[in-house]
């Protein structure tokens, strides 16, 4: 991040609801927590990316990671994976959660006819 991208993120970390008087409501345990947004140059506040650097399209655009060659996105968990095979729909832990849940609805109509 260089120096302009982080005076915009300061800016909006001010929309960021969870922000109040440079203290993360977040992060408050008893005691007040500075807002890790405001003092350091990285992203680390997951609410802060997800809900409040979308505000900035272009910021946005900017630190975000591009997907890379031939990534798609998961069907069911929308997370970003390189398939095996070009007909792939689903990362591998949804492709064995999709097959468990087949072979169950194939066993549970199988022995209703029985």
């Amino acid at each position: 991040m260089n120096y302009q991208q982080y005076r915009t993120a300061r800016r909006l970390v001010h929309s960021c609801c969870n922000y109040n008087c440079g203290n993360c409501l977040l992060l408050d345990d008893g005691e007040e927590c500075v807002c890790p947004q405001s003092i350091t140059y990285s992203l680390i506040c997951k609410w802060f990316r997800a809900a409040v650097l979308p505000l900035d399209a272009g910021l946005c655009a900017a630190l975000s990671p591009a997907p890379a060659i031939g990534q798609r996105r998961c069907r069911e968990c929308r997370r970003l994976f390189i398939p095996p095979k070009r007909n792939t729909l689903y990362c591998p832990d949804c492709a064995a959660n999709r097959a468990k849940r087949s072979k169950r609805a194939w066993a549970r109509k199988k022995r209703a006819g029985v």
